[in-house]
């Protein structure tokens, strides 16, 4: 089944149209990257499929459910980091999973739930430290483990790693890597070409509000005769 397919998306604020009819399929159980600058519509295309936004025209199925007829469905099987995402300061790391736990498990189901974003965050003791004592990286670990401790079918991880070192950066992507192994599938967006080439399967190249050139890593470089992921898109976008 395709975890995600959209056909000839148009996204207009206004007068200006972002996005501008494009078309890509997800397969289930892997990383699809969306990659291009800043403004390039990346973010657009995933608050649409988030649910967060209409779609102008075109067509969007996430596990076979339409947008926008099926959102609340698909509200259930998806989760949606954004890039800016941030978590109740004056709670500690449990106190803050356990406040979004509740919006997503039955009572019994609770505590596995928040044990699970404990270990996926992997902040140990500091767990029990408030959110506003943690470094940037510890947050950011936070906000993942809360996106995939739900287990969605659909994670959808706008610039995972922004702003973080290399040691973060390279964890947050083990996390990502292993939840991937336990069945969920990625959508994310990312202008760090070299984590596309350590995490994503297949990618889209998007600029200005179109996707300019779609497949894997080995099959863009062969393509436009490049040595990495950042040549081909420096030459697909010219």
């Amino acid at each position: 089944m395709k975890a995600v397919e959209v056909r000839e998306l148009v996204k207009d604020y206004g007068s200006f149209r972002a996005v501008k009819g494009i078309s890509f399929d997800v397969n289930e159980g892997e990383v699809f990257g969306l990659i291009g600058p800043n403004g390039a519509g990346k973010t657009t295309v995933l608050r649409t499929i988030a649910t967060l936004l209409q779609i102008t025209s075109g067509s969007i199925a996430i596990f076979g459910h339409e947008l926008p007829r099926q959102a609340g469905e698909v509200r259930k099987i998806i989760s949606y980091l954004p890039e800016e995402a941030g978590a109740y300061k004056n709670l500690t790391g449990k106190e803050y999973l356990d406040f979004v736990a509740r919006f997503f498990g039955e009572r019994e189901a609770l505590q596995n739930m928040v044990r699970k974003g404990a270990e996926i965050g992997n902040l140990g003791e500091r767990m029990n430290d408030k959110v506003d004592t943690y470094s940037k990286g510890m947050t950011r670990r936070l906000l993942v483990g809360r996106a995939l401790m739900v287990e969605p079918r659909l994670a959808i991880l706008d610039e995972p790693t922004s702003g973080l070192d290399v040691v973060n950066a390279q964890e947050v992507r083990r996390i990502i890597n292993n939840s991937v192994e336990a069945g969920t599938t990625v959508l994310l967006s990312s202008h760090n070409m070299l984590e596309v080439e350590f995490l994503c399967h297949r990618i889209a190249l998007i600029d200005d509000g179109r996707i300019v050139a779609s497949g894997t890593i080995p099959e863009l470089k062969r393509e436009y005769d490049a040595a990495n992921i950042e040549e081909a898109f420096v030459k697909a976008i010219q």
